[in-house]
């Protein structure tokens, strides 16, 4: 899971980001309320840990900024404040607010609520992903073009089910590294995604995957 972290602690912030990351997630960090509602709308996130006094843009600026309009973003907040007063909660929440923990906090306490609210908003993940003849039983991990048996490399699959997990949805370069390889630094300037990209479309047909010009790859819906 990718977990947003907007906190002007800088000591905090790096502390959260340091445990949520040997949980197994992804973490940025922003540590202004401007930059965090920047990058939350910007970038997809499964969680986003909300502090409410920031610098520039405070956290119930940022919640609100989220959650309006007609097309609100749906990711969890978790919303972090020295105020604890019942007043402060519920003014938090009707924001737009997922949850509330005030300061100071139990860290495992902190761990178990991002834990809840990441599994609340989960769709369940379908076994079967399908774009044209290719198709995907993603318990068993076998893929099939025309109902033929296809053998692909583990790098190959992850790659394949990420792109059908987000059709119709450009994926960038960098997202594909985060989000397959697990890491971004190292092979940013390389050729990995392409070279398998080229395998996928050897193995399973030049039009399964669409290429965006200065964007991306996506498979179309």
């Amino acid at each position: 899971m990718t977990i947003l972290i907007v906190e002007d602690n800088l000591k905090l912030a790096a502390n959260l980001q340091r445990l949520l990351e040997l949980e197994g997630h992804a973490v940025a960090v922003a540590h202004d309320g401007e930059e965090g509602l920047r990058r939350a709308l910007a970038e997809r996130f499964d969680c986003i840990v909300l502090d409410l006094n920031l610098p520039k843009l405070d956290g119930l600026a940022v919640c609100r900024s989220l959650r309006a309009g007609d097309d609100p973003a749906p990711v969890p907040i978790l919303m972090l404040t020295a105020r604890g007063s019942k007043r402060d909660v519920v003014f938090g929440l009707d924001t737009g607010a997922d949850d509330y923990l005030p300061k100071p906090f139990d860290i495992d306490e902190l761990l178990a609520r991002v834990r809840t609210l990441m599994r609340r908003a989960t769709p369940e993940r379908s076994a079967t992903l399908q774009s044209g003849d290719v198709v995907v039983d993603a318990n068993s991990h076998e893929v099939r073009k025309g109902g033929s048996l296809v053998s692909l490399a583990p790098r190959e699959y992850d790659l394949l089910e990420h792109l059908l997990r987000n059709k119709g949805v450009v994926q960038d370069r960098l997202t594909l590294l985060e989000q397959v390889w697990g890491e971004s630094e190292d092979l940013l300037f390389s050729q990995t995604v392409d070279v398998h990209i080229s395998y996928l479309r050897r193995k399973l047909g030049k039009s399964l995957v669409t290429t965006v010009p200065g964007k991306g790859y996506l498979i179309r819906s």
